[in-house]
């Protein structure tokens, strides 16, 4: 009998966090498939095993000890057909909500449907045998870790959560014969509360509070958010969806994109995430992060979830500020409102483009109003500049497509006829849904503005993964020579047509020209703004954002810099591919 735990490190982790949920109880049924994560428990005297030859019966015995001693119960099998044999008592437990842990061993999924012995395909579980299914591959990078980490987590909590019932694990297994690790590693384990008489207590200095996209704020959430700020030296951060209009809101896109200055607030201790999926890429690198959602799903942006608080915004605010008497501090608030002021007033000459047109804008756009915004190139160039607080802003982050921005627009303009609604929109984004203008209940409220650089600029931006190709790109990857190739004409007429009030420009003293009557009170018609810009200075000025403070690059930096002019495009894929052999 071995002494120690397998090397295979998805099995170690399942050990691990069912030590960390205290899920002890297991019945075993022989098999080849589970040596690896059977011969690593029953060494481990933390957990209470018992022998089932027939895995029908095991799955049963499995829901009379779950109902009798109130704990979870695990089953684990080999591959083949023998968890077919837990279906009828999977089933049984789906409808008692009892806490299953079924762990099926499994080979490589590549081998489903190749002739290879005892392997089955169990993508598919029939609705009413488990609560929640998950595969666990096996380990072999970062990315696969983190993957089988939230993905373990989240089958355990879900064992207990909102009435609980049974868990489906499939286990892949590479038969690995090593033994030889005598102390488990430790892995990250989420927790989920429910109850705030259990909650954590906060210990650090300095709190980022990120908000993604988010419906209209309370009133009494936003002041629940501001006590806490002050609490607990928190900021937050946020991009034009979060909607939070509270006095500890910092846009802090514009700090987070210089990639050769690290500002240290940067160095944020504990996040606390809420919101939905944000289009502002903000790649923050948090110690530890609490997620707070109604919906209680482990949700792991930025890979350091501990606790996923499963309560409304404001009761999980309201009771943290309970905790501490009243004071203020804002040192952190000062630390991010100052870096963010600091840039604004560095801000270089930018060529024409939708960020340039973002910074001229941002300050003349009426309060009260709402603006949506087209995802990536237009909602980023957007990012990096406050605008008033009264102001609603909306994009299609959820699905995160092109399809439907016009559409979406149209539909809020007529949810408030009574209020000036805006569209900042790239010329792809436009043509995609250009229908939608011609719908009979347009109003008179609409100001739309299109940034039309003919290509689809994403695609061509300096930093996007496309760009390594050059003018290639514009053969199939972007969209040049579609849409009338930046026709001055072909917009003009269509909206004209269609009852609008059209006006455009091509250069930066045509668009001064023009933005404040843009921007003025509903008119007799709703107006429609082109602007015609290249992609070239669109790269361009997302480059000079990006640099506005330079501290050189890294060592790293600059070592990929020399193999890339050395190599060229070519040679570093084909040196990558070397590497990876």
């Amino acid at each position: 009998m071995n002494d120690s735990y397998t090397v295979e490190k998805n099995v170690q982790m399942l050990i691990y966090l069912m030590k960390k949920h205290n899920i002890k109880k297991v019945i075993a049924s022989p098999g080849t498939t589970n040596i690896t994560f059977l011969a690593s428990i029953q060494q481990d005297t933390f957990f209470e095993i018992y022998s089932a030859a027939d895995e029908r019966s095991a799955a049963y015995i499995a829901c009379g000890m779950a109902a009798e001693s109130g704990e979870p119960v695990a089953l684990t099998c080999t591959g083949a057909t023998a968890s077919r044999n837990y279906i009828s008592g999977l089933t049984e437990a789906y409808y008692r909500k009892l806490p299953i842990l079924a762990i099926t061993s499994s080979q490589h999924l590549g081998r489903i449907g190749q002739l290879i012995p005892q392997v089955i395909d169990r993508s598919s579980i029939q609705n009413d045998i488990a609560v929640l299914s998950v595969n666990i591959s096996t380990i072999h990078d970062e990315e696969d870790e983190w993957d089988c980490n939230v993905k373990l987590n989240s089958a355990l909590l879900a064992l207990r959560y909102r009435g609980g019932g049974p868990v489906h694990i499939n286990l892949c297994t590479t038969y690995n014969r090593n033994f030889n690790v005598e102390k488990l590693p430790e892995f990250r384990t989420i927790s989920r509360i429910v109850d705030l008489k259990n909650k954590p207590t906060i210990l650090v200095n300095k709190v980022a509070i990120f908000v993604g996209a988010h419906l209209r704020w309370e009133e009494k959430l936003i002041k629940a958010v501001e006590e806490f700020c002050e609490k607990y030296n928190a900021v937050v951060l946020c991009d034009h969806t979060s909607n939070y209009t509270g006095k500890y809101r910092v846009q802090y896109n514009l700090v987070k994109a210089q990639l050769r200055h690290q500002f240290s607030s940067n160095n944020i201790e504990l996040l606390i995430d809420m919101g939905e999926v944000s289009g502002a890429y903000m790649e923050l690198k948090p110690k530890e992060v609490w997620r707070v959602n109604r919906d209680g799903e482990i949700k792991d942006l930025w890979h350091s979830l501990t606790y996923i608080f499963d309560m409304d915004e404001y009761d999980f605010f309201n009771a943290y500020n309970k905790d501490i008497d009243n004071c203020i501090k804002t040192d952190y608030y000062t630390e991010c409102k100052g870096n963010y002021d600091l840039l604004i007033n560095k801000m270089p000459d930018l060529p024409f483009s939708n960020i340039w047109m973002a910074f001229m804008s941002c300050k003349r756009m009426p309060t009260n109003s709402i603006i949506h915004f087209g995802i990536l190139n237009s909602l980023r160039s957007w990012n990096f500049f406050e605008i008033d607080n009264s102001i609603t802003c909306y994009c299609n982050t959820g699905g995160f497509g092109i399809d439907g921005v016009t559409s979406a627009f149209i539909g809020s303009s007529l949810a408030s006829p009574e209020k000036l609604h805006f569209l900042i929109i790239g010329d792809l984004a436009f043509f995609y849904d250009i229908n939608s203008l011609a719908n009979r209940h347009v109003g008179n409220n609409l100001r739309i503005l299109l940034i039309n650089n003919g290509c689809g600029t994403e695609f061509k931006n300096y930093s996007h993964f496309a760009s390594q190709f050059g003018e290639e790109a514009d053969l199939f990857i972007a969209a040049k020579g579609h849409y009338g190739q930046k026709s001055p004409d072909l917009i003009k007429h269509y909206s004209l047509d269609l009852g609008f009030e059209y006006i455009c420009a091509s250069n930066k003293n045509e668009f001064l020209e023009n933005i404040n009557y843009f921007c003025s009170d509903i008119k007799e018609k709703s107006i429609l703004f082109e602007v015609f810009t290249s992609d070239e200075d669109e790269s361009n000025a997302l480059k000079m954002i990006n640099h506005i403070i330079d501290d050189g690059p890294t060592i790293r930096g600059v070592a990929k810099d020399i193999v890339k002019d050395v190599l060229g495009v070519k040679g570093v894929n084909k040196l990558k591919q070397i590497i990876k052999g």
